[in-house]
């Protein structure tokens, strides 16, 4: 069941309005992009005057994994408690040891396709232990993770500033007992919490960001100009660059190793005319785990698909012309990691297909501009200096300011 993003309809008037129509540049005043901005300036500073601490509900469950512990079992703790991730503990060490994402997993099934048959790869996974997943990542020559945390004291927007400079989708939060002096895993902080806590606070402000996704750049989207045709290069024989695509009869592997090799968690299944079908994500890849089938990878995603379960919540939809205020409120009303924007009336009357995929929205997208590069009072310098301190490169759009 797909769902569309779309503004919410004004409401009927009593009285009949003026007929006299306003000239093609008319904006209205409570849309102007001042308004918009002054709007955007209101949420960075309700951010900067709460902590994390406040962006969760009274009472909240947290699952933490022992790095001793073999993956099957990990797997099957996650799947039973409905999470996706979960903060790593090293008993040894008393100390914090990263996070065990989806994306884990699919490095760990890439490897073992890789390098094992179906026998020897379900005999292993059996003693197989998380500490050991980053030698993995290594021998497949992907990028470790950063071993990111902040205090649940620190300000919602430092927080935000770390998620969007790291390209981080979750933020362990760690204190420290006052008596042994050893850290202590409070929580996690993800990207969706952080947009839901703006979504329900900042209502008056959130009704003032009407001007489209379009306008604001908000996503990737279909390139008009994509690179010319290189045969060593499958990449640019794709007509949807630089987002990725497969279609119904794509093998599950090859879906798979997007996802390893561009670190992205869903793939737009398309037709044959470009119209969006359905979403592939990391998540389907794990049910065929949970149910042994390593050999189901061979599969189509058209039969992987048939596994599914069947309270998946369906494909969320928009179009280019929906507004930011209008995503804001869908974060508020029900869980979503990402958006499909398809074409719609807009594109149709030049000429395009109602349906067809134009771009892909994250999470990440939305935070990243809401927050901003650089925020209010901010300077590149003390952005560099939030990298130095994270260890990650400042992105290009920084270096640029």
């Amino acid at each position: 069941m797909n769902t569309t993003l779309a503004a919410p309809s004004p409401k009927a008037s009593k009285r009949r309005g003026s007929t006299r129509k306003p000239p093609p540049s008319y904006i209205s005043p409570s849309q102007s992009q001042e308004t918009h901005d002054a709007a955007l300036h209101a949420i960075r500073n309700l951010l900067k005057g709460r902590t994390s601490y406040d962006a969760f509900p009274v009472s909240f469950r947290l699952i933490v994994l022992d790095t001793k512990l073999n993956v099957k079992k990990a797997l099957q703790c996650l799947l039973l408690n409905g999470v996706v991730s979960a903060p790593l503990w090293n008993s040894e060490k008393s100390k914090f040891a990263g996070m065990l994402t989806v994306l884990d997993i699919i490095h760990l099934i890439q490897y073992y396709y890789d390098t094992a048959n179906y026998e020897a790869a379900a005999a292993d996974v059996e003693t197989f232990r998380l500490e050991s997943i980053r030698d993995i990542e290594k021998s497949l020559g992907v990028a470790t993770p950063p071993m990111l945390a902040e205090h649940p004291n620190s300000t919602l927007y430092k927080a935000a500033r770390v998620l969007i400079q790291t390209h981080a989708r979750r933020l362990p939060l760690l204190d420290y007992d006052t008596e042994t002096g050893h850290e202590v895993i409070v929580s996690v902080l993800t990207q969706y919490r952080l947009l839901k806590f703006i979504s329900i606070n900042c209502t008056r402000e959130i009704q003032q960001l009407h001007l489209s996704l379009r306008k604001l750049k908000i996503g990737t989207y279909v390139s008009s100009n994509p690179p010319p045709p290189n045969p060593e290069n499958p990449e640019t024989q794709n007509p949807y660059y630089p987002i990725a695509t497969a279609t119904l009869d794509t093998p599950v592997f090859d879906v798979v190793h997007m996802f390893s090799e561009r670190a992205i968690s869903a793939v737009p299944i398309i037709d044959q005319d470009g119209i969006v079908v359905n979403l592939y994500e990391t998540v389907d890849v794990i049910t065929l785990v949970r149910l042994g089938a390593y050999q189901s990878l061979d599969l189509t995603i058209s039969e992987a698909l048939n596994q599914r379960s069947p309270d998946f919540p369906g494909v969320v939809i928009c179009t280019a012309g929906d507004s930011l205020g209008t995503l804001l409120e869908l974060i508020k009303k029900r869980r979503v990691h990402r958006l499909v924007v398809v074409e719609g009336d807009e594109e149709e009357k030049k000429g395009g297909k109602k349906g067809r995929l134009l771009g892909i929205i994250t999470l990440s997208d939305v935070l990243r501009y809401v927050i901003g590069e650089v925020g209010i009072g901010e300077s590149v310098e003390e952005i560099a200096a939030l990298s130095a301190a994270t260890g990650t490169p400042l992105s290009p759009d920084i270096i640029a300011c």
